[in-house]
């Protein structure tokens, strides 16, 4: 757990709000990918930055998924840059980077490798993380995921030192998001949601935050999908995914995500869209290890009358409501529609039940099982 301590801005046509924490800052170090750098919110925030005679360096070339060697590649490319602030306009790999390279531009940083073998840094340049999607959470949690395509699957480098200072939910960035991509980052935002909440080490600060992220994503989310112009449901659906990644700060994530990264790994599928198809079966698997916890996901997401159900229906409900929310926005049912193949299921396996999330399961694991659940998912 860490404290957040970033300043927040939020709200449609609140791109001025981001002058003043311009005032004093010479040399800015713009970070995204070369779609999202093309969106007139995106351009109208290059603008700002570039006004008054600032120095801005752009890099616009981050892949989605990074590797440990895109990473490497990226810092090869800005390692002469002085940024006195880094910006990130982009999804969750765009802001991970962001965040790593507000550590490795610092002159005091440990190096990339060193990160990766655990080192934690102390200082880092001053950073502002902007989403462009509405899912990932990533500008409220102490982490940054980097894919090593050696071991087939991803790692975490978590420090309280890669939170952002500020924060900035801008909805009109999220508008031109295809339909597929906004559903799937929304479940990716449950997802965060549902762990956190359901977390062996959920506690009653994450909990609040993703009920409240809860309310506000089912009330939300197939309306931005459907209206992509829609500022206010954009905007909601920005506070959902951001709760999701204060959720994930104070409890962490579990077998959802051990099960989705082996996935990402090996063969290189959205994240959201991984988590979104496995999310539903990992519920039924921990369904009865929850307490009460799925009679509030339930409520929480729109059945009023789990809150009088025998538990067992409850939780079946809760199920069933992620079930049809992954339908209504055309989330793929099975794990062989999105590419994995059959033959891999042994290594995924061995690589999700190595995983750190897997320990925060309410239920307890094995390799047979989760061979088990790949299975029965595929």
């Amino acid at each position: 757990m860490a404290t957040i301590n970033s300043t927040l801005i939020s709200g449609a046509g609140a791109f001025t709000a981001l002058l003043p924490l311009l005032a004093g800052k010479r040399r800015i170090l713009l970070v995204t990918d070369a779609n999202v750098g093309k969106l007139d919110a995106a351009q109208q925030i290059r603008a700002l930055l570039e006004d008054e005679g600032r120095q801005l360096q752009v890099m616009d070339s981050v892949p989605a998924e990074p590797s440990q060697h895109d990473m490497a590649q990226i810092l090869r490319l800005v390692s002469a840059n002085q940024a006195e602030l880094i910006v990130g306009i982009g999804g969750g790999s765009v802001l991970d980077v962001t965040k790593l390279l507000s550590v490795l531009l610092h002159p005091r940083s440990p190096g990339l490798d060193a990160l990766l073998a655990g080192e934690k840094p102390q200082q880092k340049v001053t950073s502002l993380l902007i989403p462009a999607t509405a899912g990932t959470g990533s500008e409220a949690t102490p982490n940054a995921i980097l894919a090593i395509p050696e071991q087939n699957t991803k790692v975490g480098i978590i420090s309280p030192v890669l939170l952002p200072d500020y924060v900035a939910l801008l909805p009109e960035l999220t508008t031109s998001m295809p339909a597929h991509i906004a559903s799937s980052t929304g479940i990716d935002a449950l997802c965060h949601l549902i762990e956190c909440f359901t977390s062996t080490v959920a506690n009653p600060v994450s909990d609040n935050a993703a009920l409240i992220g809860l309310r506000k994503l089912v009330r939300n989310i197939e309306l931005s999908v459907s209206e992509p112009h829609n500022l206010a449901a954009k905007l909601e659906m920005l506070w959902a995914s951001y709760y999701g990644g204060v959720a994930i700060n104070h409890a962490g994530t579990h077998l959802v995500h051990a099960l989705s990264y082996p996935l990402g790994g090996k063969y290189h599928l959205p994240h959201g869209v991984a988590n979104a198809v496995l999310l539903p079966h990992i519920m039924a698997y921990n369904a009865e290890y929850t307490g009460e916890k799925y009679r509030d996901i339930a409520v929480a997401l729109g059945n009023k009358s789990a809150a009088t159900m025998p538990i067992a229906e409850a939780r079946q409900a809760a199920i069933e409501a992620v079930a049809q929310l992954n339908r209504d926005v055309n989330i793929p049912a099975r794990l062989r529609d999105v590419g994995m193949k059959e033959e891999d299921i042994d290594a995924l396996a061995a690589a999700a039940l190595a995983d750190v999330c897997t320990g925060g399961n309410p239920r307890d694991t094995n390799l047979e099982e989760i061979k088990t659940l790949y299975r029965q998912i595929f």
